[in-house]
């Protein structure tokens, strides 16, 4: 019979207890609960408030130190450790894990004992909860088995383009790619947040039979897990994770993109005519081709003459510029031959080291361009001492916008490529946040305060770098509209509270046919009502794939007179929230909290609230309705109990717990405040 053993977290104290020779040793080590058997050694220890991180390998003691989202120090917490007949107890406030005999981990509400989550076998038999199969060197194909609940609903784990807001049911590929953003970590409805704490390739299966995480090929399965209500639980995640910087002010309003601006003389001059309009303008973006070889990070003279004078220009405006940067380099550049031989360059395992093809000025054909290595440290500094050269330092140009940065290999075979980091199936998902993370060391290094990034994908972490996500390459129609719902309020329980997408969708749209007018009014009002407000697209007629390639044209006047309207009717809205915007950015900033927040995040009990899809909070006080249907005048929307509603437009007043149906004409959105809330809708 085993003696109990309980402890409080001391360093260097150990404690032991084992029941049996056939079960497995329990250990108390520095405050963690330590289980061992089978060769394999499953580590809990408190790792925040309510919230614990579990670690397990086969074949001997956890390995510090691996790529991971989590910052090295835990946030400091009481906890208590408890060895007794035949299991183990370790319990972090809200938070109780039981490890079985066997080796079985159970997470429980402290205060009651419920159960939130099981690790389940698959058989019997065998395999158990976790499987290690082998794929040589030490490397396994890792397998994480969780029970299913009925009734469970399941959201966050980054940006995708299903439309599913609860992802119970889904099967998604942990990787990154083109408007699919990768981000392990899932929020439950039974009041529970996990990280699956690996940037190696995999999948989660969210399946009615059982929940199973999958890494490809990596040395240990590390997760953590937080007790609580989702706001509670963004809270401790983004504690654990890092806070997003405090948004500048400039980046709240308005920023204006198309594919893509081919001259100095083109851009300065829709800035201007923003300007003489009397339209609200904060930022303007310089698109791709605009550098002299992909690689080489600085503008063609020969269509940007004088970027000193455009920055000075656009400045006296109020307008920043932000520039687009590559993480790829052609053999034309520059650059290329010395990367490549310092190793600057992610490696492969066949082949040659290139990773892509694309177009590059002075050829006629698409070349075999490389990928920096962004988990490289003395790479990362390189890149950015070009940056910095020949943006930051001559023009004064802070902001960057870093596109294909999954990166967009071509295939996507990250088993043959070797990073800095490691191997690309053990770490691939990490790159976008290493970019990012990049220019934010880097701009902190020249004394900058203010960053921001707009980047095409993400990775856990990456909001503590001030990395904008926006939702990559879409269509641009109301079907993809709808889906942005979803993708951005599962982008916000992922920790990523800068957010938005290209206003009007990217592929086409004609900026001369009324239907898709239509789409362009109803996305720019989702866009002002967005935690970042940028219109972009690839609009027609459309230019093949080139250097000299742009699109059709792209402002509020693009439009039609009718839409031009509208468009402008919101765009003075954004002005009118910027104060608003701002504080639900400090919010994010201080407390971790999104900007965009599904309903059940500030109304957890109303049951209801869990299954609205199609609208969301703007910060706490302003529900949104977006119009997602053509030719829609009205609109339904569910108003969550616990709460008074004021339509904002009329200022009807109704009792939350029941759906409205409000007027919706095409130049409204429909909104409501919370509980006599005062903000500055109505002009």
């Amino acid at each position: 019979m085993n003696q109990p053993a309980e402890t409080k977290p001391q360093q260097g104290a150990v404690s032991l207890a084992q029941s049996s020779p056939t079960m497995g040793t329990f250990r108390e080590r520095d405050g963690a609960l330590e289980w061992s058997g089978r060769q394999e050694t499953v580590r809990i220890e408190p790792w925040g408030p309510d919230a614990v991180r579990v670690r397990a390998r086969l074949g001997g003691p956890v390995v510090e130190g691996l790529p991971g989202a989590l910052l090295d120090e835990a946030p400091a917490t009481e906890a208590s450790v408890k060895i007794e007949d035949g299991r183990g107890l370790l319990t972090v406030g809200a938070l109780t894990v039981e490890v079985t005999a066997e080796g079985l981990l159970r997470f429980t509400r402290t205060d009651d004992g419920s159960e939130l989550l099981t690790e389940e076998r698959a058989h019997f038999w065998w395999p158990g909860p976790r499987l290690y199969t082998p794929v040589g060197n030490g490397y396994h194909r890792l397998e994480q088995r969780f029970s299913a609940y009925e009734g469970e609903k399941l959201f966050g784990l980054g940006q995708h383009q299903h439309g599913m807001l609860d992802q119970k049911g889904a099967v998604l590929d942990l990787v990154q790619r083109n408007a699919e953003v990768s981000i392990p970590v899932l929020t439950s409805s039974r009041g529970y947040t996990l990280l699956w704490n690996s940037p190696a390739i995999g999948r989660v299966e969210l399946a009615g039979n059982g929940t199973r995480w999958v890494a490809d090929s990596a040395r240990q399965i590390d997760y953590w897990i937080t007790a609580g209500h989702p706001a509670d639980a963004q809270r401790r995640y983004s504690a654990v994770t890092g806070r997003t910087p405090m948004l500048p002010e400039w980046a709240a309003g308005f920023w204006q993109c198309k594919l893509r601006y081919r001259t100095q003389d083109e851009l300065l001059g829709v800035a201007r005519e923003y300007k003489r309009r009397g339209l609200p303008l904060d930022v303007i973006v310089c698109d791709f081709f605009h550098w002299t070889h992909l690689g080489e990070w600085k503008f063609d003279p020969a269509e940007w003459p004088d970027p000193a004078a455009m920055v000075r220009e656009l400045d006296e405006l109020g307008v920043k510029l932000v520039v687009s940067v590559w993480p790829s380099v052609s053999p034309l550049s520059e650059n290329h031959d010395l990367m490549e031989q310092r190793g600057y360059f992610i490696g492969t395992q066949y082949g040659p080291m290139a990773h892509a093809d694309w177009p590059d000025k002075e050829v006629a054909s698409t070349v075999q361009v490389a990928f920096y290595d962004a988990t490289n440290p003395e790479a990362r500094e390189f890149m950015w001492s070009k940056v910095r050269d020949n943006y930051l330092t001559p023009y004064g140009i802070q902001s960057f916008w870093l596109d294909a940065c999954e990166p967009e290999i071509k295939p996507g075979f990250q088993e043959n490529l070797r990073y800095w980091a490691g191997p690309g199936l053990e770490v691939g998902n990490l790159y976008p946040r290493e970019n990012a993370r990049a220019f934010y060391e880097g701009m902190v290094a020249a004394g900058e305060s203010e960053v921001v990034t707009l980047n095409r994908s993400a990775w856990a972490g990456s909001q503590r770098y001030g990395a904008a996500l926006w939702s990559g390459d879409i269509g641009t129609d109301f079907a993809t509209l709808r889906r942005q719902i979803a993708a951005g309020l599962n982008t916000a329980l992922s920790g990523i509270p800068w957010w938005n997408t290209d206003i009007g969708g990217f592929h086409g749209g004609d900026p001369n046919d009324p239907a898709y007018q239509e789409v362009m009014v109803r996305w720019f009002q989702f866009g002002a009502l967005s935690p970042l407000m940028r219109l972009h697209g690839f609009r027609d007629p459309g230019m093949p794939l080139g250097p000299a390639m742009t699109g059709g044209p792209n402002e509020v006047w693009s439009y039609g007179e009718k839409a031009a309207a509208i468009m402008e009717k919101y765009l003075r809205l954004r002005e009118r929230l910027k104060p608003y915007v701002l504080d639900v950015m400090r919010a994010a900033h201080e407390e971790g909290l999104p900007v965009m927040r599904p309903l059940f995040l500030e109304f957890p009990e109303d049951q209801a609230a869990w299954s609205v899809d199609d609208a969301y909070l703007f910060g706490p006080d302003l529900l949104v309705a977006p119009v997602l249907t053509a030719g829609a005048t009205a609109r339904t929307a569910y108003l969550p109990a616990g709460a008074r509603w004021t339509d904002a437009w009329t200022g009807e007043t109704y009792e939350g717990g029941a759906a409205v149906t409000v007027d919706a004409p095409l130049d409204r959105i429909p909104l409501f405040l919370r509980d006599g809330a005062r903000l500055p809708v109505a002009e």
